[in-house]
């Protein structure tokens, strides 16, 4: 490949990684032809770009960011395919469902997730755990709902309270 490829390769990458806060590492070495489409297709279900890449190009896109990517390099070993994505738990939920199915490929070998590194895929588990912005906005609002219905609650029975004592006066004053 020309140095001219790989540099625009590299661009492409750096973009790639800037337009996707999360990426895992898988190892595409056990896939064949048909399970590599079947992976694709359920990527591109869950809206999860997957592009297989040299580790050696992606390595140097990622020295173009801030941070400590060296945890990676013990992964980025043997043919590697990268997916990128907008919601850190996805692609750990679309892979346990796919490695179930398939036998354990493909495996995990790293995860950037909620700006931390997850190495080995011992931890597809915890990347199935993490919790996506959108989860936990919808749990601070029903946590927060909860306490304005009490609030609304006990104001609604203070009122009722308030109305039975200004009754019982007005009763014994006439």
């Amino acid at each position: 490949m020309k140095k001219e490829d790989k540099s625009l390769l590299i661009d492409s990458l750096v973009e790639t990684i800037n337009n996707y806060p999360h990426f895992y590492v898988v190892d595409m070495t056990a896939l064949d032809s048909v399970i590599t489409s079947e992976l694709r297709r359920e990527c591109f279900k869950e809206q999860i770009k997957l592009q297989v890449v040299k580790n050696t190009l992606f390595e140097k896109a990622l020295a173009n960011f801030e941070g400590d990517f060296a945890a990676l390099d013990s992964a980025l070993k043997g043919p590697t395919g990268i997916m990128f994505c907008q919601t850190a738990n996805v692609p750990a939920k679309m892979l346990k469902k796919f490695i179930k199915d398939h036998n354990g490929v493909p495996a995990l070998k790293a995860a950037y997730a909620e700006e931390s590194i997850y190495v080995g895929a011992e931890n597809l588990d915890a990347l199935c755990a993490i919790k996506s912005k959108n989860e936990i906005i919808a749990e601070v609002v029903a946590a927060l709902e909860g306490q304005v219905q009490g609030v609304l609650g006990a104001l609604d029975s203070g009122a009722s309270t308030i109305h039975g004592v200004l009754d019982t006066i007005a009763k014994k004053g006439e």
